[in-house]
């Protein structure tokens, strides 16, 4: 027998497993992420392989988790059970799980040679991040909706889910006498976005994720807010059917799902090997976000049905299907303190100080918590237990509290008054903005932001100027403005901590190097709020020079095309500023460039047309690719309308676009289709 320690350690891990399921499948409330459960399950895995005597009936590890409500929703017995999946993480236990599955195969009765090799076919279906389904139908009409519970018994949700617009109400004449169909409903994050937008307006507590947000509306007593809800549907599998037709591959079974009218996932795809299947695994995992849902992983199933058959099941899950996991991109942690940031222009944003916490491949410890508003909506508070949120390469986001664990006796956060700077300026929220600002233009915050702005790539691009050497230049008291790096001393700085000869003949280059950059990056670098590259080019290419710019009207602005008023009335008041118009005039003494080009004479080929781009491009950047779009005349947005000429996709291309597209018929052209195009204004073909 294992030791007492194993034994309580097991005995920990089965309870605190019990109660994180009564509060996910049961409450909707759950207190740790994704990927926090799975660990924990995963060490009492570890814990019971190694010692099988402490496996216990009830553990759940030999079950599905998530006992059907039976107080709030009748019960429901599922005729054929709804099993949960096992899951891998990463490449090697994947492949851990193809070789057992080929030996079992190689081990039963009726083996082929082929089943010892790459040869067992599969389907990749994406992991819907949502709640499973059983819908049945009887002699063709709807009659029961049920969730999964604990797998043989669920709750009847009938009424619930019939509000569902893509739900079949009648099948077809040919329909069977019963058909269960499996699948998962799930919340767009459209939906979910326009929801929170609801619920911020009426003053409730947003929704931490658009899981919670279906699991929510699915259990509402009153239909008529689970229709408000915007619920969705992706169908993967048949439960109970009789008298059906007869099938041999699991493929088969979704075309027939399709012909009888139930959605499935456009994305699901046939692959012949475990190599094809980790290319679809790393693939989805590097675009999960182009997707309008939300998915964790990809479900691997092997094809054939009488393979499936041979394979059969543990107590749990199907031996012919496993989920591959993504990474976590949501993790709780401890919110330490609530700070305030002050950007370039004076904008005060709220950030939350975390222990620091291991999510979206990094270790993050602070958070953007936004503005004043959504602090409030959120209420979270410094002590709170929090869930985090790092999606590719967003910046990290606290989501929302964990109620359930508040230390007692905490206060809503209060916005501060003051400027965090030694200035401790006025923090100001202008009326019908959302955010805070410091009014202090001597505000040293701002002061740096603006530089680092200034040498970004997207202004004057100052490449061997970093943010630790604008701050070294600032505390050294040699630059205060922009228009300082113009007028160095550089005897004194090469005389800086680690700044050599070699250092300073790099930063020289490069700030000598910015005094050429085209007119629209320096309207960019200036700082103008509201002012961002697309509106720069359009204000260049409409007035040619920053003195037209600067003596421009309101209107004369707000009509080039491309700006608009808001834009407008920015550039206009910063150029009335005094002290904005004495810096114009030392840039200008610096000899930076204050015209735009001159035409380079290509032919207006596109004039009026829109061309997007996606996906890398062998002989063209991004930017170049689209500089040639603009250089003939043409616009190139980052989105596809129905105003889209056509799009242009390269190598690894944004999927959602490329859907968009094809649905609203737009042409689809490669490299070299995009060459003729720039060449001549026509579509190949």
């Amino acid at each position: 027998m294992a030791d007492r320690e194993i034994e309580q350690r097991a005995e920990q891990l089965r309870s605190e497993i019990a109660e994180h399921n009564r509060r996910y499948y049961e409450l909707d409330e759950p207190t740790v992420s994704d990927a926090e459960y799975d660990e924990l399950v995963r060490q009492l895995s570890a814990i019971e392989e190694e010692f099988p005597e402490l496996i216990t009936p009830d553990s759940p590890t030999q079950r599905v988790s998530g006992a059907p409500v039976t107080t709030v929703f009748a019960p429901v017995t599922h005729a054929v059970p709804m099993m949960s999946l096992d899951n891998v993480f990463g490449e090697d236990e994947l492949q851990a799980w193809v070789e057992r599955l080929h030996r079992r195969l190689a081990g039963t009765p009726a083996a082929s040679d082929d089943e010892s090799s790459d040869e067992v076919g599969y389907v990749c279906e994406l992991k819907i991040d949502g709640l499973a389904i059983s819908i049945r139908y009887e002699q063709g009409r709807y009659v029961r909706a049920a969730t999964r519970g604990d797998g043989r018994t669920g709750e009847d949700v009938t009424e619930n889910v019939r509000t569902i617009g893509q739900i079949p109400e009648r099948l077809g004449g040919d329909a069977p006498p019963v058909v269960e169909v499996r699948g998962e409903i799930y919340m767009a994050l459209s939906a979910f976005a326009a929801l929170n937008e609801r619920q911020v307006a009426a003053g409730l507590r947003p929704f931490v994720n658009p899981r919670n947000a279906a699991a929510g509306a699915l259990r509402q007593k009153d239909p008529r807010i689970t229709a408000e809800r915007e619920l969705a549907l992706w169908s993967y599998q048949l439960g109970q059917v009789e008298g059906g037709p007869a099938f041999t591959s699991h493929h088969e079974t979704l075309d027939w799902l399709g012909s009888l009218g139930f959605p499935v996932n456009p994305e699901i795809r046939r692959v012949s090997g475990p190599a094809e299947v980790l290319d679809l695994c790393v693939h989805w995992q590097q675009h999960r976000h182009d997707l309008d849902y939300e998915i964790d992983g990809v479900v691997i199933k092997v094809d054939d049905l009488a393979r499936q058959h041979r394979l059969g099941f543990t107590s749990k899950a199907p031996r012919w299907a496993i989920a591959y996991k993504f990474p976590p991109e949501e993790r709780t942690t401890r919110l330490n303190d609530i700070m305030v940031s002050i950007g370039r222009t004076g904008r005060a944003t709220p950030y939350a100080v975390l222990e620091p916490v291991f999510v979206g491949g990094v270790t993050v410890s602070q958070a953007t918590l936004h503005n004043e508003d959504q602090v409030r909506a959120k209420d979270v508070r410094p002590g709170d237990k929090v869930v985090v949120r790092r999606a590719g390469d967003v910046i990290p986001e606290v989501l929302g509290a964990v109620v359930a664990e508040r230390p007692a006796g905490t206060e809503p956060w209060q916005f501060p008054t003051e400027c965090p700077c030694p200035l401790r300026s006025t923090l100001v929220r202008p009326e019908g903005e959302a955010e805070h600002r410091c009014i202090n233009p001597e505000c040293p915050f701002q002061r740096q932001g603006a530089i680092e702005h200034f040498a970004s790539r997207g202004a004057l691009d100052i490449d061997a100027l970093g943010e630790k050497r604008i701050a070294q230049l600032i505390d050294a008291g040699m630059v205060a403005s922009v228009a300082d790096l113009y007028e160095l001393d550089w005897d004194k700085v090469t005389q800086l901590e680690r700044m050599g000869e070699t250092s300073a003949a790099n930063l020289r280059a490069s700030i000598e190097a910015s005094r050429d950059k085209p007119l629209p990056r320096l309207l960019v670098g200036l700082n103008i709020r509201h002012l961002g590259p697309a509106g720069a080019e359009a204000l260049a290419s409409a007035f040619g020079t920053l003195d037209r710019i600067r003596a421009a009207s309101v209107d004369e602005l707000a009509a080039a095309d491309g700006v608009g008023t808001i834009i407008a009335e920015s550039v206009h008041t910063w150029f009335a500023d005094p002290a904005n118009r004495e810096l114009v005039e030392r840039l200008r003494a610096a000899g930076l460039n204050f015209e735009a080009p001159a035409g380079d004479g290509q032919p207006k080929v596109l004039a009026g047309k829109t061309v997007v781009v996606t996906g890398t491009l062998e002989g063209f950047s991004r930017d170049e690719a689209e500089a040639a779009i603009k250089a003939r005349g043409g616009k190139s947005p980052g989105s596809v309308s129905k105003k889209t000429t056509a799009m242009v996709v390269g190598d690894s291309p944004g999927a959602a676009k490329v859907t968009k597209a094809e649905a609203l018929g737009v042409p689809v052209l490669d490299e070299a289709g995009f060459r003729e195009l720039l060449e001549t204004g026509e579509l190949l073909g």
